[in-house]
């Protein structure tokens, strides 16, 4: 059983976490996926440790766990792009793939003769996929974009955190880089749409993405509420601006996520808590009304959940139908049950380290299921399997280039 994306190869240009984010997704479903790194060095999060991935003796051996992340099923070729013999190699395979991807600065790749308008030349059909800060236009074009920056011009940072009412309370970044995963994410689905449409028509194209400009997509809700009522919406902590009660409530021993979506479970989740009168509270009866009325209301919340564990919460309002949950630290999440069901870890045979742990991916196909997942691939790994069946080098050729400094 081969995976939905089997013979698509993808040239992947891009280092760090949003452009091989997009490429480890397409590897998991089945393309071959042709990494590109410097000779001696390699993608810079090889080295953004520790902790790094260990081998049978418990040392550390060179792969981070940050490369780790974003790497999986890929093909490691070494090829120095500054060099005219490594620029032609790069150029064959790209005459041979169906999708190339880049994160490097606008305009970037143009003087290695790697850019959109020299590759499709050469290869038509091509899916180039270019992913910057801020996009190949405008006035920021130029400038370098990192997912912390981004949350922050993004507006995710003036929603996140605790208001400035509440002690220690300021805006604050999300615990991983979201501003990255969702533009990898928006790169495969941007490379996907383009490779049906080159299949329907025989064309290529070229994809633009921005990190600020997926920042902003992704304010959903936020941005509406801003757009519709032109008031910028502040910091909630762990509150919701459209719902309530919709936030983590402590309780005798920790936190509680309660989320009451709809009138209904608010009625059933003061059944449990002992709040009978407050669903027949004229300030209470309607979302619309608890939202107005939050001030109130969440106080009245907050003393009826210190009354019990929050394993005892748990219980007692899943019963309810009472949405719900703990917040769990990453131990907890990786022992719960549910997640083991679902197969969310797995071991990745290593050349090095014997195994390493990783993430799997989530989509669960019917008819091509993700089966045949590989370890990230050392640097060069592959060097001399792609230069052979490839870009058609003899070894004698190959061993020219590495002595050159080439691959």
């Amino acid at each position: 059983m081969t995976g939905a994306l089997s013979g698509l190869r993808v040239l992947d240009l891009s280092r760090v976490l949003a452009g091989p984010w997009a490429s480890q997704t397409l590897a998991d479903m089945g393309a071959e996926v042709i990494k590109i790194e410097r000779p001696g060095a390699g993608d810079d999060t090889r080295g953004w440790g520790p902790p790094f991935a260990r081998d049978g003796n418990g040392d550390d051996t060179t792969e981070a766990a940050y490369y780790l992340t974003a790497n999986r099923g890929k093909k490691s070729l070494t090829i120095d792009i500054t060099k005219p013999e490594g620029q032609e190699i790069v150029r064959d395979i790209a005459a041979q793939s169906d999708v190339v991807l880049e994160n490097f600065k606008v305009g970037g790749l143009a003087k290695y003769g790697l850019d959109y308008a020299t590759l499709s030349a050469i290869n038509p059909k091509l899916v180039y996929c270019s992913i910057t800060g801020f996009g190949q236009d405008g006035p920021y074009k130029d400038r370098p974009g990192y997912d912390f920056m981004i949350q922050g011009m993004g507006g995710l940072m003036s929603i996140t955190g605790a208001p400035d009412t509440v002690s220690g309370g300021q805006p604050m970044k999300v615990g991983v880089a979201v501003a990255d995963i969702f533009t990898g994410l928006y790169a495969t689905i941007g490379i996907l749409a383009a490779l049906r449409h080159r299949d329907a028509t025989g064309e290529g194209q070229y994809i633009d993405l921005a990190l600020l400009d997926v920042q902003t997509a992704v304010l959903a809700n936020q941005a509406m509420n801003y757009l519709t009522t032109g008031k910028a919406p502040g910091r909630l902590g762990n509150a919701h601006p459209n719902i309530v009660p919709y936030e983590a409530f402590p309780s005798a021993d920790g936190y509680l996520i309660l989320a009451v979506g709809n009138d209904s479970q608010f009625k059933s989740f003061c059944s449990v808590a002992g709040l009978d009168d407050l669903p027949s509270d004229e300030r209470y009866a309607t979302n619309r009304k608890r939202v107005a009325n939050r001030e109130t209301l969440v106080p009245l919340i907050r003393q009826a959940m210190v009354t019990k564990t929050t394993d005892e919460w748990i219980v007692a309002l899943e019963k309810a139908n009472v949405p719900c949950g703990p917040i769990n630290t990453l131990d907890r999440v990786f022992d719960n049950p549910q997640v083991k069901h679902r197969g969310m870890v797995k071991q990745l045979d290593h050349p090095t380290a014997g195994t390493v742990p990783t993430v799997a991916n989530p989509i669960k196909f019917s008819k091509t299921p993700i089966t045949d997942e590989k370890a990230p691939p050392m640097l060069g790994q592959h060097s001399d399997e792609i230069l052979r069946k490839v870009a058609d080098l003899s070894d004698d050729q190959i061993a020219k280039l590495r002595e050159a400094g080439i691959v």
